[in-house]
């Protein structure tokens, strides 16, 4: 249960970061303001935000959920995963740390092309929020496609859960976006200042949990690789 516990943990963790990182939270802001920029009811602005959420956090867990089931179904690959996923996982933090540092970069496609279903999403109204959600999640920036793959499916692998522990990662992502929602319902100008501030503190928050990771991973490789124990 404690492990469980420490996997939902970290992978609420993963999911605010993901949220808070700059080309997830922009999108997540400009999907919002997309969405109810025609909208006058400061409720179906906020309405129009929690459809959203829901979309994206659908898909993250529909995508957790399935590769999870494939890693844990074979048989062979989740009796290896079971005696090695500790070795595994070093590297992945180290790698997955390197990333939010700074240390390794690289480029994912794919945000301009989503652009064409706006007028799409834009005729369905308050009802396109989610699928425009969807759609976005699939989007993968470097940094939430590392969180995502690189270190929230190890950590469910490791922990058996083939729900919670993807559930938890996409309820994190899902409350700073309804959190600008309330804010877009209030009113553009007050919700400015306050991104500015998250972007500001984000790049610390990020490098901060990219040298924890990097630490945890040296460790894990010290201890389960090397096999060098305190």
């Amino acid at each position: 249960m404690t492990d469980l516990i420490i996997a939902v943990a970290s992978a609420f963790w993963l999911g605010i970061l993901t949220t808070v990182s700059p080309c997830p939270l922009a999108t997540n802001i400009a999907a919002v303001s997309y969405v109810g920029r025609k909208v006058t009811s400061p409720w179906k602005v906020f309405l129009s935000g929690l459809l959203y959420t829901l979309g994206r956090t659908a898909v993250y867990v529909i995508i957790g959920v399935i590769l999870v089931r494939i890693l844990l179904a074979a048989v062979n690959l989740s009796f290896f995963l079971q005696n090695n996923v500790n070795k595994i996982l070093g590297p992945i933090l180290i790698i997955v740390g390197m990333v939010l540092v700074g240390l390794i970069n690289f480029n994912i496609s794919g945000f301009g092309q989503t652009k064409r279903l706006e007028r799409w999403v834009d005729a369905l109204g308050l009802g396109g929020a989610f699928l425009l959600g969807a759609v976005f999640a699939l989007s993968f920036c470097p940094v939430s496609a590392a969180l995502f793959f690189g270190s929230l499916i190890p950590i469910a692998v490791a922990s058996g859960s083939v729900v919670i522990v993807p559930s938890a990662y996409g309820a994190a992502t899902g409350l700073p976006v309804l959190a600008f929602a309330v804010l877009l319902a209030a009113g553009v100008k007050q919700m400015t200042p306050i991104f500015n501030k998250i972007i500001r503190y984000e790049v610390w928050i990020r490098r901060i949990t990219g040298i924890v990771f990097i630490l945890v991973g040296i460790y894990y490789c010290l201890i389960y690789i090397f096999r060098i124990y305190g």
